[in-house]
């Protein structure tokens, strides 16, 4: 790429005593120091960077299959092409096209303090972003967050998920073979490197993961005062509306619990039912599930859970509600039997549940959906109010004004309205957490805001001198008139 002439920015090359011993501090400052030699990129070289960054997708979109396959023993082609592949090449194209509108510095209303001064807002990179990925989607939540980066004018380093280190080798060969190590670089390793990787000195840092080590990479980001966006979870409940048709929300509610076989942040984790619709809505599911997946040992639309350990995690979580007296449903539609060594758990609804359940307790991150039933629609949303803001949160009703209380009494990252899990797609919607759930939102102009500073500048008229109000000795008549002013004000 073309460079425009350097900048002088002091303060690049930040030297912290924590990080001094740190095997991956000479990668972050070569490219502190490729950032400051670089300048400030405009719009063609950010646009050139994530056309560079869309051909290298599209050219290893194959690779990326098998390699999302192998990390998970198995996992729906299908689903990776659509998560990983496509999503970050429509996100690229969209953020293409709105680039040279995001980076245009925008005029602020004026102010009575200022006059005649004009304010603008100016968008600039921060310097070098930390990108940490999550392994249920392993190319998607690396690309993702890359593009508002890229498009911010941002260098990058890059520390795919260890939990599947296939799909981290071809990320990092992808980038490779694409880029020079100066602007984006790919760090791949286990535990040990994440926790060097968090510990580095970042103009800006982005987790995504489990909300405990989230809280450990806030803390090690804190000693850099490296500012964060955390993107983890929770448990993102589901509500059915007094009259809205159980077998249309069942539709709508699949979709957000089979890709990935759940092993998505913003699954649907329960639903909420009318009470005396619990049964309806678990033959309604059954239905659902036994059409979509009539086989289970064998199908290849089937994704696998991602490890042995995180079998055991839900195969232990259905083992405590069932023994704490839950009504367990495991869809198997021909009782299949499945060999040893498949990581596949049937879609099971469980009822009658209740908060000393391990699965009314933590993320469930699996084929597994609680069903409660609530008395009003009041109680459903109190009982979601007194827990933890969750990422995101599901209402059905064919009722606007109903719909819109719901959305507007309830706190979550994001909320869908009679669907499930399509407002991460859509590029033009910040997606985000807030509490346990997360920090900071991405995507489209709110990833580019994300990850650049906004800076205040203020043009001074070269006319205008404000000396009776800022040189001293003030004026008598200076002191009357501030007052007459401040009353007006008030």
């Amino acid at each position: 790429m073309s460079s425009p002439q350097p900048i002088s920015i002091s303060g690049l090359a930040r030297q912290q005593d924590a990080s001094a011993a740190n095997p991956l501090l000479p990668l972050l400052q070569a490219q502190q120091k490729a950032f400051l030699e670089r300048g400030i990129t405009d719009v063609k070289q950010r646009i050139e960077a994530l056309e560079t960054l869309g051909k290298a997708i599209g050219e290893y979109s194959d690779e990326l299959v098998k390699a999302v396959m192998a990390d998970f023993g198995h996992r729906s082609p299908h689903e990776t092409v659509l998560t990983e592949v496509l999503a970050n090449l429509g996100e690229i194209r969209l953020t293409k096209g709105h680039i040279k509108k995001w980076m245009k510095p925008h005029k602020v209303p004026a102010s009575i303090q200022s006059l005649p001064a004009t304010g603008y807002a100016v968008y600039q990179p921060k310097g070098v972003v930390g990108v940490m990925g999550a392994w249920n989607y392993p190319a998607f939540l690396i690309f993702s967050p890359l593009i508002g980066v890229l498009a911010a004018g941002n260098h990058a380093m890059i520390k795919p998920p260890d939990v599947t280190p296939r799909t981290s080798e071809v990320i990092a060969e992808l980038i490779a073979k694409h880029f020079d190590p100066s602007f984006i670089t790919v760090v791949t390793g286990d535990v040990q490197k994440a926790i060097e990787f968090s510990e580095l000195p970042f103009d800006h840092l982005i987790y995504t993961g489990n909300t405990e080590v989230g809280r450990k990479i806030m803390m090690a980001a804190a000693k850099n005062l490296t500012p964060v966006t955390l993107e983890m979870g929770g448990k993102s409940p589901t509500i059915i509306g007094e009259d809205y048709p159980i077998e249309k929300a069942v539709q709508r509610i699949l979709l957000g619990k089979t890709i990935n076989s759940g092993q998505t942040c913003i699954a649907p984790d329960y639903v909420m039912v009318p009470k005396g619709k619990e049964q309806e809505f678990v033959d309604a599911y059954s239905r659902a599930i036994t059409r979509r997946y009539p086989t289970v040992a064998d199908n290849q639309d089937i994704t696998w859970i991602v490890n042995e350990r995180h079998f055991k995690r839900i195969s232990a979580l259905i083992d405590d509600a069932r023994e704490k007296g839950a009504n367990v449903v495991q869809i198997n539609p021909r009782n299949e039997a499945i060999p040893e060594g498949k990581r596949v758990i049937p879609h099971t609804v469980v009822t009658n549940v209740n908060d000393d359940m391990a699965v009314m307790q933590e993320e469930i991150f699996g084929p597994v959906l609680p069903v409660i039933g609530y008395e009003s629609l009041q109680h459903a949303m109190r009982y979601i109010q007194e827990r933890p803001r969750p990422l995101a949160l599901y209402y059905f009703d064919a009722n606007r004004k109903r719909a819109d209380h719901v959305i507007g009494q309830t706190i979550s990252g994001g909320a869908c309205v009679n669907d499930t899990m399509l407002h991460i797609a859509h590029p033009n919607l910040p997606f985000g957490g807030i509490g346990p759930s997360g920090l900071g939102a991405y995507h489209g102009f709110d990833g580019f805001v994300e990850f650049s500073h906004k800076k205040g500048v203020l043009y001074q008229r070269s006319w205008f001198s404000p000396g009776m109000f800022v040189k001293g000795p003030y004026p008598k008549r200076a002191y009357g008139l501030l007052q007459r002013v401040s009353k007006w004000l008030a």
